[in-house]
This record gives C-alpha cells, structure tokens and sequence, in this order.
C-alpha cells in the first residue's frame, strides 16, 4: 500500500508540523511509535473517563482538558516519529492509527454526554458525524490518493483546542453552561454541513475523472455472435 499524500490544509498544520517534528527528534531511540499511540489511547480514555466523572465535581474537566493534550501528544507523534526517524509501516500504521481515532471519538463522545453539561443524544450524534468525516478522509485517501486530514481550515487539532476552551469555560459559572447543549448541537450541524459540501464536491470531481460511458445500442439476438439463426422447415 502505497501512502498517500498528506495534504494538510487546516490553521495549525504549519505550526504543529515544526513542533511535533522538533520533539520527535529528542524522543529517546528506546520509545517507539507505538508507545505514542498507546499514550493517545490512554489520553482518550481519560478524558472520557473525566467528562463523566464531572457530575460529581466540576473540577474534572480540568483533568478532561489536560487528558485532551495528553491524547493530541499520543495521536500526533505517533506517526511524526515513524517518519523522522524513517521508520514508516503504511499498512501498520493506517490501519492501527484509525482505528484508535474511532475509539478516541467513541470515548470522548460518551464521556460528554454522561457529564450533567451536555446531552447524551446531541453527544452520541457528535460521534456519528465525526466519523462520518473521517470515513470519508478515508475513502478520499483511497479514491484520490490523497490524505486530506482536515475540512478547510479546520482540523482535528483545532478540534481539540475548542473542546479545551469549551471544558475550561464549563468550570465556571458562565452563560455558557445554560447554552453548552446549544453549542454542542451548532457543532454537530456545522460539522454535517462540512460533509455534504465535500460529499458533493468529490462526486463532482469522480464524475469529471470518470465519465458515465456511452451506451450503443444492442444487437438483435439473431445477430448476436454465436446465435444460430431460424431455419424454414418448408
């Protein structure tokens, strides 16, 4: 399997490329890229774990916030360190790598909605939607050959740094926490009107690189090749 292209569009992707390749050069040679990824599963973990562990103390969304930072460190170097060190396995890591970001999402979607902030079905069809999106990077991946891991300027970093900021702000007793339920669903609206944009814009451009053929006219059946022909019997 050949990997694809990354095409990293999003606000961030300049950035957090320069960053995350100077860590991974300092990592010592006896951590691996696996490590990584276990580290991002268990951030994921923990921040699930911490959302719905807020109903008991508002407090935990501060450990949420910092199990988020935790799961982007994971996620993120996973793969930065493989190719630093020149290390890649693209079979290996593609599947390992997204597989793991579905369970991230799961369990980060669960956790909300079992913390009081945030409704369980407006979380649930958060989860639904996000990966939707990443399916579809996915089969972009395969049809195009090209891994756009963001949807415009808006990637899963950024995705993270706004759950950061919104857990943050739920610590305190702002107006925010009276409308969370309200951002919640504008974000599940927002990321589904993303979709059909790309949904719309990739069909357009498969149609273009693969044109419905034309279809001739079909032979009479006494034509066809092979066909014998009725003969008189008078």
């Amino acid at each position: 399997m050949r990997d694809p292209e990354r095409e990293l569009t999003f606000w961030l992707a300049g950035p957090e490329r320069r960053l995350l390749r100077a860590i991974a050069r300092k990592v010592p040679s006896a951590i691996t890229s696996d490590h990584f990824t276990a580290l991002g599963v268990l951030g994921a973990t923990a921040a699930g774990a911490a959302y719905a562990l807020s109903a008991n103390h508002v407090w935990w969304l501060w450990v949420a916030a910092a199990a988020l930072v935790v799961n982007w460190l994971g996620d993120s170097l996973d793969g930065t360190l493989a190719r630093v060190r020149h290390t890649e396995r693209p079979r290996y890591g593609y599947y390992l790598d997204h597989l793991v970001d579905a369970y991230a999402t799961a369990v980060i979607g669960i956790g909300l909605g079992l913390s009081p902030f945030f409704s369980l079905a407006i979380a649930l069809g958060l989860v639904v939607v996000y990966l939707a999106l990443s399916i579809n990077v996915y089969l972009e991946s395969t049809v195009f050959g090209a891994f756009r891991l963001g949807y415009g300027r808006f990637g899963p970093t950024e995705a993270r740094l706004l759950l950061i900021a919104v857990s943050t702000a739920l610590v305190f007793p702002t107006p925010l926490r009276f409308v969370a339920n309200g951002v919640l669903a504008a974000a599940v609206v927002g990321m589904l009107a993303l979709l059909c944009v790309r949904f719309v814009r990739n069909l357009r451009e498969l149609a273009r690189l693969e044109p419905r053929p034309l279809i001739t006219a079909r032979p009479k059946a006494d034509a066809r090749a092979g066909t014998p022909r009725a003969t008189s019997l008078a």
